[in-house]
């Protein structure tokens, strides 16, 4: 049985959230912000937090994540008490995504457990999702979120080595990294 999730407005969920993290690694603060609220507006606001802490570590230099975790604590915080009601505070989702796109980026981490320890194993990733609809303002999902983590990336051939080789390249703004000379430039 296949099974397709989609957000509010009729996008592909995978897609979404490649296109967001893709964004936050090219700087991209107003398109990473739209995926973002896309994502919490369609119920998946534990997700996205979930997702910017992955960021935080994966994508983007220094300590970060402690900022991001704190934002992710004072959302918990306004919501509290508030059980059954709409969620409050996608403000701090947006702050989130506006420092992490500015911050420095390093893939250090994520290439250190990819090239060094499991020397780039193949990752098992849902297979979720279709086609977009449209819905409101349609913007379309940047080509770059179809990836090998997509099932619209795997099924047209993408490979993890294109992944590394081109999600390192369009880091911004870019740290030189500790592992920069295991990807083929």
């Amino acid at each position: 049985m296949s099974y397709h999730l989609n957000t509010k407005r009729g996008y592909s969920f995978p897609a979404v959230s490649s296109a967001m993290q893709k964004a936050i690694r090219r700087g991209d603060a107003k398109l990473a912000g739209y995926w973002a609220l896309e994502l919490w507006a369609s119920g998946f606001g534990q997700y996205v937090w979930r997702r910017l802490l992955t960021v935080s570590a994966e994508d983007c230099w220094g300590i970060l994540t402690q900022e991001v975790k704190a934002l992710h604590d004072s959302y918990t915080e306004i919501n509290r008490n508030i059980p059954g009601k709409t969620p409050k505070g996608r403000i701090f989702i947006s702050k989130a995504v506006i420092l992490l796109c500015l911050a420095k980026k390093s893939r250090d981490a994520d290439h250190l457990q990819n090239f060094v320890y499991d020397q780039m194993a193949d990752i098992d990733a849902d297979a979720l999702a279709d086609e977009l609809n449209q819905s409101g303002e349609y913007i379309p999902i940047p080509d770059y979120a179809y990836d090998c983590h997509t099932p619209q990336g795997r099924k047209a051939g993408k490979t993890k080595a294109e992944f590394f080789k081109s999600e390192q390249e369009a880091l911004q703004p870019r740290l030189p990294g500790l592992f920069d000379h295991l990807i083929d430039s």
